[in-house]
């Protein structure tokens, strides 16, 4: 009896969610969005860009914060053009690389108005398929081929495309709706006809350009079940990403365990854990600077909030006349407390003393004076380099692991 396909995540934050316009993160916090992804159970964080020159630091130092057990078993992949070149150049800048994917348009629109000439359908596969075999040869361990715009691609042509791709060596196909342009039926019976002709797993990268991102996201996951393969979902916290956002990470997951016709059909990756949903949204949302929404499924303000006399009659009586899911699941419902006396911070100008003020409430003990200059340094840095105060995982970060936290800082043009 052959295993039941399962719907893995594969977020996107640190990629396509750092894209979004007017808003950055620092290498630290790219960081430690990938420490929680991992600790929530997402398969694969695509942490970033190997061939851009100022992620080479962050992304060589996350690599070594898996080999030393602090990203594990999370995956760290990451995003390049499909040509050889990026290939080559990739496994030059960040040697320990294991896991890509590589992007190429297929199209009408944008290899006629966007390449304009300079690749046609049959060279558009030539490089797709050279790039896959180089990063095979060089030591990718697994090779995620992306369709950009696969939902505007003739499926004719997309058919061919994912076939080159597979006998290249790719292990999965990225459906990318680029414009947000699917909607859910024809989204399932396009990456059902897709599957069945190349028989490999879909990824699904969907954007919510017409508001069913995850409705999307959703249907093409289950087409791929449905023809017996896994699937693995594209997400960004809080549904950040390019114009109107991807995939909103915690609404797909929620939609998966408590749909109807999902959460008893479908099999959610079994690492995944919600409880840790409300701490990472929540750095999330300081990280970008950009507050969640207030009605945000599951970590909004209003997500369990009941005014009407008939809801909030209905609510105190049984949960479950009109809440789907528990706020517990979600690690919400506990106290926080907000400091109003004395409040000693750290800053890039902080002192020792005020340092070791700040550490001792985090319950982080130095070995000697040299070990908490080192971190106090670190610290200072760290806060010239976010540009906003640091909030306690992150100072707990740099005092773990300082070695690694400095090269994450360090940059050169």
């Amino acid at each position: 009896m052959t295993q039941k396909p399962k719907i893995y995540l594969i977020d996107v934050t640190n990629r396509d969610g750092v894209q979004t316009s007017r808003i950055c993160l620092s290498k630290l916090q790219k960081t430690m969005i990938n420490m929680y992804l991992n600790e929530l159970g997402v398969f694969q964080s695509e942490f970033g860009f190997p061939l851009t020159h100022h992620e080479t630091n962050y992304l060589n130092a996350n690599l070594e914060l898996a080999k030393e057990g602090a990203l594990i078993p999370i995956r760290l992949g990451g995003w390049i053009r499909a040509t050889k070149e990026d290939v080559v150049i990739t496994f030059k800048l960040v040697p320990g690389i294991k896991h890509l994917n590589l992007s190429i348009s297929t199209s009408d629109q944008m290899i006629v108005h966007k390449f304009r000439g300079k690749l046609d359908y049959s060279t558009v596969i030539k490089e797709m398929a050279e790039a896959t075999k180089e990063a095979r040869k060089l030591g990718a361990e697994s090779i995620g081929v992306n369709a950009e715009d696969a939902s505007r691609t003739r499926m004719e042509y997309l058919i061919e495309f994912a076939l080159a791709a597979k006998e290249a060596g790719a292990d999965r196909i990225r459906y990318c709706d680029t414009l947000g342009y699917e909607t859910p039926s024809v989204m399932y019976e396009r990456i059902g006809k897709l599957v069945e002709a190349v028989q490999l797993p879909i990824e699904v990268h969907c954007h919510n350009d017409l508001g069913l991102v995850v409705a999307n996201s959703i249907a093409g996951a289950m087409a791929a079940n449905d023809a017996g393969f896994d699937a693995y979902i594209n997400t960004c916290v809080n549904g950040m990403g390019e114009r109107a956002g991807n995939a909103d990470l915690v609404a797909v997951v929620l939609a998966l365990r408590y749909g109807s016709g999902t959460k008893d059909k479908y099999a959610l990756d079994e690492r995944i854990n919600l409880k840790v949903a409300w701490r990472l949204c929540k750095y999330a949302s300081y990280a970008f600077g950009i507050p969640i929404p207030i009605n945000q499924p599951g970590v909004g303000a209003n997500a369990f909030a009941h005014e009407s006399g008939i809801h909030a009659d209905g609510a105190l009586k049984d949960r479950r006349n009109y809440e789907l899911y528990d706020f517990e699941e979600l690690g919400r419902g506990e106290p926080e407390i907000i400091e109003t006396g004395r409040n000693i911070t750290l800053g890039e100008y902080s002192g020792i003393k005020g340092f070791r003020n700040v550490y001792d409430k985090l319950e982080v003990a130095f070995k000697d004076d040299r070990e908490a200059a080192n971190v106090l340094e670190l610290a200072r840095y760290a806060n010239v380099h976010n540009q906003k105060p640091l909030v306690d995982e992150e100072l707990k970060f740099i005092a773990k692991y300082p070695d690694i936290a400095r090269k994450i800082f360090a940059m050169s043009p």
